[in-house]
């Protein structure tokens, strides 16, 4: 049996449908598993126990291509890949226009995404021949991975206890020496061996899931007024990089900024902190999926929906009552941004500091059927 996963983007959402890869592997020996994703987010899925073959998406390289020729040649090669791997079924757990395309065209007879209600662009369906729908149950984004999957393959774990396996693990994990290195020469230089580590990350995509630049500074210095804490800034781009840097000014010595690198080197970061703290931004699921604790606030997005579960996790949710409104731009911006406080989001940072005494990378679990996919 050969199936396809079509979840392209974006680095939360491919971090999300992770726990699929579980399920998959207890349905069947004898399931083959190849997954289609963008290519800045193909790491998280390449060298997975769960997976066989990683096919990269480069749409952003299409769309900046110098001929509409050039362009349309790079997708019919794609195109062509995975028509030829002659999949038995394809999983569209993104239900967009463009997984859709890549769901109908791979060829698969068997064909699983949304139904109407449960789609996000209704030209998805077309692409479709097993539709499912979703439940009350199935609210978090997780849980809309797992439902199409555990219909797929009734025969394997059921969708709860999948949920359930993965809540709180550590999905992804790092052994690669240079990234650890990286990493330990980082806290080394900054002195930090034996201090508590807070990572905050400012940047989001959309601005109704952002916390102002006085809010950040705020919590940062409370952070570092803490004895023996450190905090380190991560980011994006260079308007996040500078943002980041001007959070940071006031901490001295207290806190340091990431060089930007690559994601395993990321992923190294996290383990080696205590805590992290973000809005819903594709850093913090990562962190998440890396087995460390955070704190996480959701302003426009829903906390239940898109949060990281487990007791090792502390959501927060603007308290407004047209949150969440699923505005990108809103005129009620400043209000929901106040909305969530510094103190309530600096006393969860302290909880998880004293529940954790300690940060290193996490270990792999005993059965190998749940062990950390290593990046």
């Amino acid at each position: 049996m050969k199936v396809l996963i079509v979840k392209a983007s974006a680095l939360g959402d491919v971090v999300h449908a992770l726990p699929v890869l579980s399920c998959l592997r207890r349905a069947r020996r004898d399931i083959t598993v190849h997954w289609l994703v963008e290519a800045p987010w193909a790491p998280l899925v390449e060298n997975h126990p769960g997976v066989s073959r990683v096919h990269r998406l480069h749409t952003g390289l299409w769309r900046r291509a110098s001929s509409l020729p050039a362009a349309w040649k790079a997708f019919g090669h794609l195109v062509a890949r995975l028509r030829r791997e002659r999949y038995d079924m394809a999983l569209d757990l993104q239900g967009n226009c463009k997984s859709g395309l890549f769901t109908l065209l791979c060829g698969a007879p068997l064909r699983y995404g949304f139904d109407a209600k449960a789609v996000r662009e209704w030209p998805n369906l077309l692409a479709t021949n097993r539709r499912v729908s979703l439940g009350p149950q199935d609210h978090h984004i997780t849980d809309r991975s797992l439902k199409i999957s555990s219909t797929a393959f009734p025969q394997g774990l059921s969708q709860t206890i999948c949920a359930k396996e993965t809540e709180g693990d550590a999905l992804l994990s790092v052994s690669d020496s240079a990234s650890l290195a990286k990493v330990e020469n980082f806290l080394r230089d900054a002195g930090w061996a034996s201090r508590k580590r807070v990572l905050i990350h400012p940047g989001t995509t959309w601005p109704t899931k952002e916390w102002s630049m006085e809010q950040w500074r705020e919590l940062a210095r409370g952070l570092a007024e803490d004895p023996g804490t450190g905090v380190v800034a991560t980011w994006g781009d260079e308007g996040e990089r500078e943002a980041a840097e001007r959070i940071l000014a006031p901490l001295g010595s207290g806190g340091r900024l990431w060089p930007r690198g690559t994601l395993a080197e990321l992923l190294a970061l996290f383990q080696r902190m205590h805590v992290v703290v973000a809005g819903d931004t594709g850093p913090l699921h990562m962190a998440a999926a890396a087995g460390t604790p955070t704190v996480s606030f959701y302003r426009a997005t829903d906390g239940k929906r898109n949060g990281p579960r487990g007791s090792r996790h502390i959501v927060l949710q603007s308290p407004l009552s047209c949150s969440p409104c699923l505005l990108r731009q809103c005129p009620r911006d400043m209000a929901c941004r106040r909305s969530v406080t510094v103190a309530e989001v600096l006393q969860a940072a302290r909880r998880l500091l004293r529940a954790r005494p300690e940060a290193a990378a996490p270990l792999p679990r005993t059965s190998p059927k749940s062990r950390p996919h290593d990046l």
